[in-house]
């Protein structure tokens, strides 16, 4: 591969294009006109507009892109994470202009971006998966029957989502019937996919998730284990690796169980196998996220592995650099997602950045998208940027991460550093014994 396009925005298209720049890839990003400012545009070799502030206007645009890939004779398409990673049409089209698609096949993307079908492959694999509906619940009635058989409480889930999208906890029939049409829109509106299941909900859940890593010849190893369960509206605010809360004995199950699930579909490229784990850890499939995650880098800085890399190595068909018992974790590590957002309500606040102080070194690493004098639009994810913070031990992590923030800045608009100073302090955090109900039940004095 001589040449990328890189079809995604702000910190993520920076951290491909470091790789790729590394390998001496040339690199080719698209921005819209939201975004034509930000410092990632002026980075790549070649920038194009693709549309539009709006996303279906811009980074979903697919006829400007795949005409933009075509008029520059690129060699891949790197999707990111979020817009296009996991459309199985995208990644066909590419396929067919003769463009490599750097992720899994599109018939894995569509088989795990279906949740009711994941499930099912799960369980023909014998890995154990969430009590819940064997089918999409078609009625609001069918889906009242079936969780009264299950027992609440439930989440009500949206097959076709992802990121926290489309879930809703519903503890009794009235709430369940209040939340039915509304998330069949949500869905409808967000994935072009209005089928609804219902999971039995695991109460003082812990959310772990498995980065696992094939190749196209069969090889599938895992990179260990990343704890996601500091979480607001369902989706990840602190993530570290490794989890205070599994025992070794279970985070070796639970890893191996990531790569046999893997290997049971034909996984190939990044991809990362979520589970929730109980107070008694026991572990259930949740879903299969194929492509590379917003929280990649602190397995980087506890492996030392660029997945970057290795993702451009498996897409021009290339073996595993490593095998899995040449895969060693040591230190620890948080990453810290620094969003444009209100710290209690957790509300977008977009807004013009006037001062932006993040500075790295001493195992600190800062993948941002944004820098001074650039404006947090509403169009997008409000995340500004992910501090990453590595040390020998947790405790160190917490201490040094304290420090951080207690100096570190981003100004002229609100953002979530006071709460991170919060969870810092906080006697569950320190002691590891949080879980999913973080933020909603240990924090009660905001």
């Amino acid at each position: 591969m001589k040449k990328i396009l890189i079809v995604n925005r702000g910190e993520i298209a920076a951290r491909i294009m470091k790789t790729c720049q590394s390998m001496g890839i040339e690199t080719v990003v698209i921005y819209s006109d939201a975004d034509a400012q930000l410092p990632y545009v002026g980075k790549a070799t070649k920038a194009y507009r693709v549309g539009e502030s709006p996303v279906q206007k811009s980074y979903l645009n697919v006829d400007e892109i795949i005409k933009i890939a075509k008029e520059e004779k690129v060699d891949g398409i790197h999707p990111g994470y979020g817009f296009l990673s996991e459309n199985t049409a995208f990644a066909n089209k590419i396929e067919s202009e003769g463009i490599t698609f750097i992720g899994p096949s599109s018939d894995v993307i569509a088989m795990m971006g279906d949740k009711v079908a994941a499930r099912e492959a799960m369980k023909q694999a014998n890995v154990p998966v969430v009590p819940g509906s064997e089918h999409t619940l078609s009625t609001v009635e069918e889906a009242v029957e079936f969780a009264r058989s299950i027992g609440y409480p439930v989440m009500l889930k949206a097959s076709g989502g992802g990121g926290g999208i489309g879930m809703v906890r519903c503890n009794n029939d009235e709430e369940l019937q209040k939340a039915y049409m509304s998330t069949k829109a949500r869905a409808k509106a967000y994935f072009g996919n209005d089928e609804l299941f219902v999971e039995k909900l695991i109460t003082n859940a812990r959310h772990i998730e498995v980065q696992v890593f094939g190749d196209k010849k069969g090889n599938v190893v895992h990179l260990f284990e990343r704890d996601c369960s500091v979480q607001r509206r369902n989706q990840k605010v602190i993530e570290e690796t490794p989890s205070p809360f599994l025992s070794e004995d279970v985070t070796a199950q639970i890893c191996e169980t990531a790569v046999q699930a893997a290997k049971s579909v034909g996984y190939y490229n990044a991809g990362t196998v979520e589970f929730i784990v109980d107070e008694k850890e026991n572990f259930y499939f949740l879903e299969m996220n194929t492509r590379l995650q917003v929280e990649h880098p602190i397995t980087e800085q506890v492996t030392g592995i660029d997945l970057v890399k290795w993702q451009i190595l498996v897409a021009r068909n290339e073996a595993l650099p490593l095998k899995q018992e040449e895969i060693l974790r040591k230190n620890h590590s948080m990453e810290f997602r620094l969003y444009a957002e209100d710290p209690v309500t957790f509300l977008p606040a977009p807004g013009a950045i006037t001062a932006f102080d993040l500075p790295e070194g001493d195992g600190v690493r800062v993948d941002s998208g944004y820098g001074n004098q650039n404006t947090v639009t509403p169009f997008y994810d409000p995340m500004i940027a992910k501090v990453i913070i590595t040390a020998s031990t947790r405790l160190e992590v917490i201490e040094k991460a304290g420090h951080y923030f207690n100096t570190a800045s981003v100004e002229g608009l609100k953002t979530n550093i006071p709460l991170f100073k919060e969870i810092l302090r906080d006697e569950r955090f320190i002691a590891g014994q949080y879980d999913t109900s973080f933020l909603s039940t240990s924090l009660v004095k905001r």
